[in-house]
């Protein structure tokens, strides 16, 4: 007979409790139990009052060969019960976390997120500088034009003055 440490789920619609119990591993989540070993409230706004457990029971099946689900392995380690059954979870998790990174892909959808965050980014900062790297071209082109407009506009500028002055002259001499 294989035991498992696992939760059955309490209370009424919203309003979730769970009892964490040691169960026979084949039979349903709100089957026959085996023994009650704690409770769990997840509504609760004390931590102290979320999770009551019958530590040395917990212990006891933990060393008869229980294998704690997954939720209670962590509310297990919140209330400081080490078991062998995270270590080697945690251990597995590593492995897996040193092959995603050896072939270059992510582990969770975190890295992936923050990745593609961290490409648009470099995409838009590189985006930018081509945008300005344009500007500042097309300045440069309309700059030797207006330079040139503007010795155009001083050329007339002079030659209307000479005119002006020969005109002058010519008004002075005719007098």
């Amino acid at each position: 007979m294989s035991v498992k440490l696992r939760m059955t789920r309490m209370g009424r619609r919203h309003r979730p409790f769970f009892r964490i119990n040691a169960i026979e591993t084949r039979s349903p989540r709100d089957g026959k139990i085996i023994e009650k070993l704690g409770h769990y409230d997840p509504i609760e706004k004390d931590p102290a009052k979320q999770v009551a457990l019958n530590r040395p029971r917990v212990e006891y099946w933990l060393q008869q060969g229980a294998i704690p689900s997954d939720a209670v392995s962590q509310i297990l380690l919140r209330q400081g019960i080490k078991h062998k059954y995270a270590e080697e979870k945690a251990a597995r998790r590593a492995r897996a976390k040193a092959l995603a990174r050896a072939k270059g892909k992510f582990f969770t959808k975190a890295e992936e997120a923050a990745a593609q965050k961290k490409a648009q980014a470099a995409e838009e900062k590189a985006k930018a500088e081509a945008d300005e790297k344009t500007r500042v071209q097309a300045e440069e082109k309309t700059k030797p034009d207006a330079e040139e407009a503007e010795q155009k506009t001083e050329a007339k500028a002079e030659a209307k003055k000479e005119t002006a002055k020969s005109e002058q002259t010519d008004n002075s001499d005719e007098n």
